[in-house]
């Protein structure tokens, strides 16, 4: 994590405050500002508090405990993703994706290569990754998903960060901000803590894919956009750059992280928030920033045009030029999603539900995300960077060209934007701080219910714990994923008898035996012309001639059927060859001696 520490803002303390000798308004103002972002001051060149001598005492312990809840605030949530997501993090069956991971890393790595120039460019990183942990630490479902888990702590550290971050920025923007609650930390912590406790965290912190490493990379390159745009160093934007190239590198579809980014730099303007709130301060101080910003706000910053700094468009196009030639394979590759479909209004729905965690934390989350919205919207009119402003692009803006674009080229599906779910949580923390604010109002002060502010904050907190459990509990069962292939697995373990044949319909199908392939590996495949790897292929090739295969078809008593029913009905089978495989089947008088569901798995055998 970078440190909070190197971002430079103006001192806050008044400009006529004596050499060695401060005021003790001076000294309060900058015991006050080492807390501004619940963890560091954002700190300013000519720091009154260091130069004060005795007096520095006070800011100097300020400056102590401000850091340690800095930590606290990343720490806490971080440390309750990896409890959350880590638990029973083994017990769910592989399902057919986490199935191609399996078998896809378990080849040498040429041969990963030959698979990636044939198909999966886009998993290529993902594939080489895991190809080295499953060396290190072995292929159970445990260690192939620990990565996964290890990212969601990340992801889950950054989105507290810039909870934080936002937060501080917005307060420093806004000088009548009062509030005795230190807004950003609070802000933080629950943004951070609402995404550690979200249930489709933990659903891609149990899976052996991609899309936790996405997320990360997503608030990693989140994080260091609220560096590098109000500083403006060269250093911010490459380090951003590579957050997002590596964003695209894992899943391509991460690159719409961009485009959210470019939304808000269209709401804010980085460039006045450091003059703000200094109307009561001497014309001398405003000429001696405006001079300081000259020489070094401006080369450090660059050129913009209107809000959007030039050195943002560069560190864009670096992450596109690095990408390109990935962004030109997968291009010829696109028979991949072939089988997606155009969306339509269940699909926002069960995005919607997903990503709260169910129908009943819909509204609760909608007013949450409404009430931080509003309490951003209020100071500034957004120009300043505030939670909603970074917040509300990201989880809006992705999704949205996803499923526009879908009505013209089905591209859209839910997992390709799940690196938005931080930004979710992110409103959703704000909108808790805003509640608990409003409770701690000073007319609720004057009154004597000081308890009040604690006491909604329980409220709202655990109620939404208690709404998360059920949940938290059905997202870490087998049957929340596709299929069980554990259990298809053990269905033909305890019914195969030697001699069994097994026919793929559709081909594609082959993945659900790679699993758990031992009881699948005794089947014979009569209908296989090369095997995935000789093939470079995730699933191998068949034979396309119908009379090799009934040449092949002989001394069969028994033939498995394998298949993935997402409607739970068996397929028609719209290839020659799977045609000719069921004719095969209807001659031999075969009937069905047993037909089994594994999840989406459905297993028949056919014998005589």
């Amino acid at each position: 994590m970078v440190s909070e520490r190197d971002s430079k803002a103006e001192d806050p303390a008044p400009a006529d405050a004596s050499v060695g000798q401060p005021s003790r308004q001076a000294t309060l103002r900058a015991v006050s500002a080492a807390q501004i972002d619940g963890s560091h001051r954002i700190e300013s060149d000519d720091d009154p508090a260091a130069a004060a001598g005795p007096t520095a005492g006070p800011a100097q312990r300020s400056k102590g405990r401000g850091r340690l809840t800095g930590w606290l605030v990343v720490a806490v949530p971080a440390v309750t993703s990896f409890v959350v997501g880590g638990y029973e993090i083994g017990g769910p069956s592989f399902w057919r994706d986490e199935a191609y991971t399996k078998d896809a890393i378990a080849r040498p790595v040429g041969q990963i290569f030959t698979l990636l120039g044939h198909t999966d460019a886009v998993h290529g990183a993902y594939y080489l990754l895991m190809h080295a942990v499953a060396s290190a630490i072995g292929s159970s479902a445990t260690a192939l998903r620990f990565p996964s888990l290890c990212a969601m702590v990340v992801a889950t550290a950054c989105t507290a960060a810039i909870g934080r971050r936002t937060a501080a920025l917005a307060q420093q923007a806004n000088s009548a901000d009062r509030s005795r609650l230190n807004v950003p930390a609070l802000t933080g912590f629950l943004s951070g803590m609402v995404f550690a406790t979200a249930p489709y965290m933990t659903y891609y912190a149990q899976t052996a894919r991609s899309y936790a490493i996405v997320t990360m990379f997503a608030t990693i390159a989140t994080y260091l956009l609220l560096r590098a745009y109000p500083d403006g160093r060269w250093r911010w934007w490459s380090a951003y750059a590579a957050a997002a190239a590596l964003t695209g590198l894992f899943n391509l579809f991460g690159l719409l992280i961009l485009a959210a980014h470019g939304v808000t730099l269209l709401l804010t303007d980085a460039r006045g928030q450091k003059g703000r709130g200094q109307k009561g301060r001497g014309q001398k101080e405003r000429g001696q920033k405006e001079r300081d910003q000259k020489e070094r706000g401006q080369k450090g910053r660059g050129r913009w045009i209107g809000r959007v700094p030039l050195r943002w468009l560069a560190a864009c196009a670096a992450a596109l030029i690095v990408l390109s030639p990935l962004l030109r394979i997968a291009h010829g590759q696109q028979e991949q999603i072939a089988w997606l479909t155009r969306p339509d209004f269940s699909t926002i729905k069960r995005l919607l539900e997903d990503f709260a965690g169910s129908k009943e934390l819909l509204a609760p989350f909608a007013l949450l995300v409404f009430v931080g919205l509003v309490v951003a919207c209020l100071p500034d009119n957004w120009r300043p960077l505030n939670p909603a402003a970074i917040a509300l692009p990201w989880l809006i803006v992705p999704p949205f060209l996803l499923i526009a674009v879908s009505y013209v080229k089905p591209v859209y599906y839910e997992r390709y934007v799940e690196f938005c779910l931080p930004a979710l949580a992110i409103l959703v923390g704000a909108g808790l701080v805003g509640i608990v604010r409003l409770a701690s109002a000073a007319p609720v002060r004057r009154m004597g219910l000081a308890w009040v502010p604690v006491a909604v904050a329980a409220v709202v907190v655990l109620g939404l714990a208690a709404m998360l459990v059920g949940p938290q509990g059905a997202i870490r069962q087998t049957a929340a994923r596709p299929d069980n292939l554990r259990l298809a697995s053990a269905i033909v373990a305890a019914n195969e008898q030697p001699g069994d044949v097994v026919f793929y319909i559709p081909l594609d199908s082959q993945v659900l035996g790679t699993g758990y392939p031992a009881p699948f590996e005794r089947l014979r495949d009569i209908a296989l012309a090369e095997s995935p790897i000789a093939s470079g292929t995730l699933t191998g090739t068949e034979i396309t001639s119908p009379a090799l295969l009934k040449s092949r078809f002989t001394d069969v008593r028994r033939v498995w059927v394998v298949t993935g029913a997402g409607n739970y009905k068996f397929p028609v089978p719209n290839t020659p060859v799977d045609e000719e495989k069921m004719a095969l089947i209807a001659a031999a008088g075969m009937h069905i001696i047993h037909r089994w569901m594994a999840g989406e798995v459905m297993l028949t055998l056919y014998g005589t």
